[in-house]
This record gives C-alpha cells, structure tokens and sequence, in this order.
C-alpha cells in the first residue's frame, strides 16, 4: 500500500510540474502531503516537514552565499579579461576562436545561471563568428556543453542542487570524488570544440581570415585592446559594478585570486563549502562594494536569483522527509528491486547515468530530479551503493538537458543566435550525446560512480 502511494505521489507531482498545472515548488509540498494524510500520517506532517528541512538546511545556505558570490563576480566583470585574451591570441582563426569560446564557456559556467552564462559568452564572441560567418550554432553548442557540464555538477547549479537536497547528502562529499571526471570531460568538451573549428575552418575563405587577423592586430597596435566592431564584448564595471566604468586592475586581480583559492580550499576540503562560500562572499563584497549602501544593493539586486532556488531546495526537504518518514521510499524501492535481476543491483549507478540521458533530455529537472532519483537512490542503497554516487550518476545527463526544450535558458540562448530550435538540436545532438558518454567512461574509470 505504501508503495502504491509513493509512486501516486511522484506520478502526481510530475504531472503538476509538466502539465504546468502548478509551480515546482507548490507541486513538491502539496503531492506529499495530500497522499500522507492518506496514509494516515497526517498528524505527523509537521514533524516530517521540520526533519526533512534540517537535513537541506546547509544546501540551502551554501545555495544563498554562492549564488551571491558568483553574481559579485559576474558584476566585476572577472571574465572580461580573458575573453578579449582569447579573441586577440585567436588571430582570426576560428580553430582557435572555437577552442576559446569551450575555455570561457567553463569558466563562466562557475556562476551556474544559464541565462547569465549564454549572454557573456555571445556579447564576447557573436560578433567575431559572424565577422568571419562561423556557424552560430557552433557557438550555441559549445554554451551549452559548457553550462551542462559545469553548472549541472557544482553543488550550487540548479541540478545537483536537487540532487543534494533530495537526497540530503553532503556538498563535498558529493563533488570532490566528481571533480577529475569533470576535468577529463572539461577537455572532451575543448576537444570537440577543435573539431568543430576544424569543419568551420575549411568552409571560410582564407582571405576573410586573413582580412580578420589585420583587424585584430591594428585594434591591439591602436590601444592594447581588440577593435570593439569584431569583439563587441561589454563594458567593464566598476567601483559600484555598474556598467561603463572600468574595473580597477588590482581589484581584478584580486577578484581572480580570491575565486581560484576559492576553488582549490574546496577541492583540498579544507572547509566545509558552505563556509568558504560565506567567507569568500563577505571578502568579495567587501572589496569590490565598500560602501555600505551599495552593499545593500548588491544583496537585492542578487537575491532575485538566489530565492527562488534556496525556497525550492527547503521544499525537496519537506517532500522527502514526508516520504521518507512515511516509508513510501522504502516500499516503492522494494518494489523496484523486485524486478532487478539476480546479480545486477551493482550497476544502478551506470544505469541511472545512461536512462538520465534520455531522461534528462525531455523531462524537467524538478520532475527528473524530485520524481525519479530517490526511488533510484533508495533501491541502490539496498545493494549498498551509496547515494552520492546516484546523485552524480543523475547530473550526467544535464548537458543533453541543456540542449532540450525543457531548459529554460536555452531559449534566451536561441534568441541570441537567432535559431530556432529545430535547426539547434539537429546541428547539436550528436556532440553533445558524445560528450555525455564520454563523461559516463570518465566517472566510472574514477571512481565517481562504480560498477564494483
């Protein structure tokens, strides 16, 4: 019977998610509640509520703080510097053009917002595709490889970000064992962005390529910068993070020093994440933002993003501590293993990472993620595997997400390049569907997910 109304409380949250009957975040506290008081459990719902909130109580902050970080750095313009590097060492050759537009796209990806993401990489380079008439769709490929890789697997991205609450795992614990397999993928990803700056090479004319270099060679002869006809590329930023000001190089540097010792006392697990990214946001705000108003500002200006994820992420709290305190996870995991056969329970990891392709592709993240990982987790935990490994087993499949209609961003993106969506996703699919098997090769021969 629990069984029964576990998988009528998925059925029914993903049909209110997909059908677009109720928001995500409605959806995934009136499911669970309404099929609780079924069960008999509902003088027992606040309790549940407040034991699964406990356990997304850290995520949900280190959502907050990291959210705030990364839009400092987005308002201080961090990446500028590099994507007008890219663009002058590129002497106009879209082989190397390709290959910078895969280097900014991870690194702007950090910021795990896809909208934010997709508008830095085309302001820095749609102008120099379409002065040497590369194919848009190359550009949008690469973002979206990019946004898919590294903003789906960093705990404060929109994917694993549910994964983790859902799952009540631990930020580190979670993304420290991904990280080589995320690097190796990083490299499949610029690699195949060679390739396809190769195929884009041999259908320009030579002598527009050649025409390119002079350009960009008298624009850095004019003034140690690129021509802003071939870059476009945006203001700098600055005191304030106001565009039309430049950024003080200093503080550039600084905001640069500070994200990569970010980085490494994460990976080195120094700290718990949710401590440095505290850390690391009142440092940033401080420098780039001294005066106490402005601080202020920037706090509200930046919480528009970071609520609405920090809300959803304590609601998966509530939706699985209803269902996991009520035994439906546990009876609709039972259920399941009953039709696993004898000997294959140690493959669920690289099973969920190659139906999440799919998966991914069509469905929501709301409804992948809150819908059908925890039944996985849980049916894994049986056999001994444990949920961090289905959680970055989960979040594989979010670069053949970011390519599908459920991904939001990717129509911004689209409107960017000016292509529909028809034209994207037959010009995309088989880059991005390598590059996706290639990350499920990676995390296995790491370790990230095991078949032992």
């Amino acid at each position: 019977m629990l069984a029964v109304l576990g998988f009528l409380t998925l059925g029914t949250f993903m049909v209110l998610v997909l059908r677009k009957y109720a928001t995500a975040f409605v959806a995934i506290i009136a499911a669970p509640v309404v099929f609780a008081i079924l069960a008999g459990r509902g003088g027992d719902l606040g309790d549940m509520a407040v034991s699964g909130i406990k356990t997304v109580a850290p995520t949900a902050i280190l959502l907050l703080f990291a959210i705030l970080y990364f839009g400092v750095m987005m308002d201080a313009r961090l990446f500028d510097p590099v994507s007008r590097a890219i663009i002058r060492l590129s002497k106009g050759d879209p082989v190397r053009i390709c290959v910078g537009t895969a280097v900014l796209a991870l690194l702007v990806a950090l910021d795990g917002d896809g909208t934010t993401s997709y508008m830095i990489i085309c302001s820095a380079f749609l102008p120099i595709y379409r002065r040497l008439g590369i194919n848009p769709l190359v550009i949008a490929t690469i973002a979206t490889m990019a946004l898919g890789a590294v903003s789906g697997s960093t705990p404060w991205g929109g994917a694993a970000t549910r994964a983790i609450s859902v799952l009540h795992l631990d930020a580190t614990a979670y993304f420290v064992p991904f990280l080589p397999s995320l690097a190796l993928t990083g490299g499949v990803i610029v690699l195949l962005a060679y390739v396809l700056g190769v195929r884009q090479r041999r259908r320009i004319d030579p002598l527009v390529i050649a025409e390119v270099a002079q350009e960009l060679a008298a624009g850095r002869t004019r003034g140690g910068g690129t021509t802003t006809t071939i870059t476009g590329g945006s203001a700098g930023a600055g005191d304030d993070g106001e565009p039309g000001t430049v950024t003080p190089r200093w503080r550039m540097w600084f905001n640069a020093g500070l994200t990569a010792v970010l980085l490494v006392l994460l990976v080195l697990g120094v700290a718990p994440l949710v401590t440095l990214f505290i850390a690391g946001f009142v440092i940033a705000l401080l420098v780039n933002h001294p005066q106490l108003a402005d601080q202020g500002d920037v706090i509200k200006r930046h919480a528009a993003s970071a609520v609405p994820v920090v809300v959803l992420a304590l609601a998966a709290g509530i939706f699985t501590g209803i269902l996991t305190d009520t035994g439906m996870v546990e009876a609709m995991a039972k259920s399941m293993l009953s039709i696993v056969p004898e000997g294959m329970g140690n493959l669920i990891p690289v099973f969920t990472a190659v139906i999440g392709l799919p998966l991914s592709f069509f469905m929501s993240n709301d409804a992948y993620f809150f819908g059908v990982l925890p039944v996985l987790a849980e049916s894994a935990a049986q056999f001994g595997i444990p949920a961090d490994e289905i959680a970055r087993a989960g979040v594989i499949g979010q670069m053949l997400h970011s390519v599908g209609p459920a991904s939001a961003p990717l129509w911004v993106l689209l409107g960017l390049v000016k292509r529909d969506l028809g034209d994207f996703q037959r010009f995309s699919l088989l880059w991005v569907t390598l590059a996706s098997l290639a990350w499920i090769v990676f995390a296995v021969l790491t370790g990230a997910i095991s078949i032992a």
